[in-house]
């Protein structure tokens, strides 16, 4: 048994391509990512991360391990999709883009998905790019969408469906210990969608971290979006995936996004969490863990969805 497993994880690795390194002109300097593709006929889809230090693999230094872009790229390569995963400007192989990783926005963000997709048009002769983003990502992806140049359509993967004020009211309301900070919390969240700053220094050391000075501009240009809205503007085939294990985005956010385009697919995806991993049972504490959990491997529903939606 343990050969045959052996086996078949040699023959699954030597069929993935291997991922070259390809870089696309930023700011200031260069963007950086990793390109697998297994034939220029193949679709390709553009992979946009998460919010926060989250590199092209999808591993963050505050607790994400395990690969999920890149194992969400292996995945697809076998199923004959071609990947492009990318470090964001500022940080990792895209650190001299931009001065301050900090001083970006969505608007920003979606910017630099654009010169990915006609970088990646103009090297393999396709005619469309395929975006997919994850988490905030998907809020990038949005953005970039109301440009549909060189965009074959949009893959929404746990992302929002409510303004983004909105769901960090939720998440800071759905942990209990955060009673004593909500007032501070709530009132520095009206401020910010209200497109004004706030004095950090005066908050509660806990919500510090959340609303320093440097990260407050992205956060106001972010606030002001609605992903719903967005949605309906598009005029591209839409997937919205959603795992019913998810601790930061909820399923009624998936089902926003699917009110505001009709159009669009939606698949819920049972026992999956916001990394894309397998999760029994509904004790919190279990499914954070697995965000660190580098040997757990995400679900195989995911790479499936996605293939068959882009080949459809």
């Amino acid at each position: 048994m343990i050969r045959s497993m052996l086996l078949s994880a040699m023959l699954a690795a030597a069929a993935t391509p291997a991922g070259v390194e390809v870089t696309v002109p930023g700011p200031q300097g260069p963007l950086a990512g990793t390109l697998i593709d297994p034939g220029k006929t193949a679709p390709a889809i553009l992979i946009i991360p998460g919010s926060g230090p989250t590199d092209r693999d999808g591993n963050n230094p505050l607790g994400v391990k395990g690969g999920v872009y890149r194992q969400l790229a292996e995945g697809l390569s076998a199923k004959g999709i071609a990947t492009l995963r990318i470090d964001k400007r500022g940080m990792f192989g895209s650190k001299g883009a931009i001065a301050d990783a900090n001083d970006v926005t969505i608007a920003a963000y979606a910017a630099d998905a654009h010169a990915w997709v006609d970088m990646l048009r103009a090297k393999t002769g396709r005619k469309c790019v395929w975006l997919l983003g994850h988490s905030e990502g998907s809020l990038v992806a949005l953005k970039a969408a109301q440009d549909p140049k060189g965009i074959c359509g949009v893959i929404l993967v746990s992302g929002a469906g409510r303004p983004y004020g909105e769901v960090i009211r939720a998440q800071l309301r759905a942990n209990p210990a955060n009673a004593p900070l909500l007032a501070a919390g709530e009132a520095a969240l009206d401020q910010l969608e209200a497109g004004k700053r706030v004095d950090g220094a005066t908050l509660p050391a806990p919500l510090q971290p959340l609303f320093r000075d440097n990260v407050q501009g992205f956060l106001i240009e972010a606030f002001s979006y609605d992903p719903a809205k967005l949605a309906g503007a598009i005029k591209l085939p839409v997937l919205i995936l959603q795992g019913d294990k998810d601790l930061q985005v909820a399923v009624t956010d998936a089902e926003l996004l699917k009110r505001g385009q009709p159009a669009a697919t939606l698949k819920l995806l049972p026992g999956v969490n916001h990394v894309l991993k397998p999760v029994d049972g509904d004790d919190r504490a279990a499914n954070a863990a697995t965000y660190g959990n580098a040997d757990l491997a995400i679900s195989p529903a995911v790479p499936e969805a996605i293939a068959a939606f882009v080949r459809k």
